[in-house]
């Protein structure tokens, strides 16, 4: 019993691990979303974190229109973001879980 719980600890231990890899490695994905008509350009990475933004000299003049483009912009790179990272980390969750009966957590 001893040695199943053991391997089961250290099986979690690498889980985390892998986790934790998975994170890092999400930093270097890089998401790119932009405006219907191209005028506002935004870069983040699969862990929610702007990189870049590039705005077209048209929309300087509307504070409220760039507004607009910079919230409907973004909720769409944020949206495609955290698709990824969540299969990413789900799929790393998944392949190291042990197989405890009853704990059929990601079917």
């Amino acid at each position: 019993m001893f040695g199943d719980l053991m391997g089961m600890m250290g099986k979690l231990k690498e889980t985390q691990q892998k986790i934790e890899e998975t994170k890092v490695r999400l930093d270097s994905v890089l998401i790119d979303e932009q405006s219907n008509d191209g005028l506002l350009k935004i870069t983040l990475t699969a862990n929610r974190k702007i990189k870049s933004i590039e705005i077209d000299e048209s929309l300087l003049a509307d504070k409220e229109q760039l507004e607009d483009y910079l919230i409907l912009t973004l909720n769409k790179a944020i949206e495609k973001a955290t698709n990824i990272n969540d299969a990413e980390l789900g799929a790393a969750a998944k392949d190291g879980m042990p197989n405890i009966p009853g704990m059929d957590m990601f079917k």
